[in-house]
């Protein structure tokens, strides 16, 4: 429940339901038959499962996950089919290698970089849990101030005034876990409780978000509402070489450019990556950057000394984070 309520980057938390080896689908069956399903899956309520299976003898997926919710039925009370049933299945990943069998049961249900603000979206929008990463992956912890240049739907914005309030990420949703037959759910309101009692009631330093598109702007103060943060934010209409520093220290740059992949395809976005670096050693001394790029080509327009942070994909383009010295 506490890794649920304040991951910022995980995807979704698995927890282990079981380990075993099989390499015919009759001892698939027995050692499917010994796992206690009951502590995962509420009467009447559906089961989901996402198998994966390689270098095993067994890699029939569907033939496996046959198995498997045999297993879970005949464990499983009857019913009364007239009841209500509940909406959301439990889901179950399996992972098969070399006959290795690991199933786990997805904590999580929706995947957690869903926070429940991001309605409005941009041309190129970036996940929650990436805007959180990059922000983590340049060690900011919101005692400085922050510009995003272009700032799309708000995502990144507004990942920092969370980070900057000590919100946790998701605070504003549910989880599969609370689901669960026998679980605490007064330790659940423990951990929310003591989640709102330590939240900054404002940002510490401002925190600034810009785009040159005025949909994009309207779009992320809508988000910034839902998100409750809307108040410790300065959205601005603007071009990137209109930049203007908010007062108090030195603070960073984070941002996720436009490729010229997926947005504007025939574009060529080397001039807005050259621009971005002559802003910010002309207006900005002091001040580091941390970004998104999908080519190292635009990285080096900046112009400065950059170190890679890590790589990941974005909307299925491979992106590199990378921060000045």
């Amino acid at each position: 429940m506490r890794a649920n309520l304040w991951l910022r980057t995980a995807t979704r938390v698995l927890v282990r339901v079981a380990r075993f080896k099989a390499s015919t689908f009759a001892e698939l069956q027995r050692n499917a038959n010994r796992v206690n399903w009951e502590r995962f899956v509420a009467p009447g309520r559906g089961v989901e499962f996402a198998v994966t299976a390689r270098k095993s003898k067994l890699i029939h997926t569907a033939a496996i996950e046959q198995r498997l919710r045999s297993a879970i039925k005949d464990q499983r009370p009857k019913t009364d089919d007239r009841r209500p049933q509940p909406t959301a299945s439990q889901l179950f990943v399996v992972r098969v290698v070399r006959d290795e069998f690991e199933i786990s049961s997805d904590s999580s249900g929706e995947l957690l970089h869903m926070r429940g603000y991001r309605q409005a979206i941009g041309k190129a929008p970036i996940r929650e849990t990436l805007a959180a990463a990059l922000l983590l992956g340049a060690d900011w912890n919101g005692d400085t101030p922050l510009i995003d240049p272009f700032c799309g739907s708000g995502t990144i914005p507004i990942e920092a005034a969370l980070i900057a309030r000590r919100i946790a990420p998701g605070i504003n949703r549910t989880f599969a876990v609370l689901g669960w037959p026998g679980v605490d759910l007064a330790a659940w309101t423990t951990l929310f409780k003591e989640a709102r009692g330590g939240e900054r009631p404002t940002t510490p330093v401002p925190i600034v978000g810009s785009d040159r598109d005025k949909g994009a702007i309207a779009a992320s103060r809508a988000n910034a509402e839902r998100a409750g943060v809307l108040a410790d934010i300065e959205f601005t209409q603007q071009a990137v070489s209109a930049i203007e520093l908010p007062a108090g220290a030195a603070g960073l740059i984070a941002t996720n450019p436009p490729y010229g992949v997926r947005a504007s395809p025939k574009a060529d976005v080397r001039n807005l990556y050259a621009q971005l670096g002559n802003v910010v050693r002309g207006k900005c001394p002091g001040w580091r950057v941390a970004l998104y790029s999908a080519q190292q080509r635009l990285t080096a327009e900046l112009r400065m000394e950059t170190a890679e942070l890590f790589r990941t994909k974005n909307g299925g383009l491979k992106v590199t984070a990378s921060r000045s010295s």
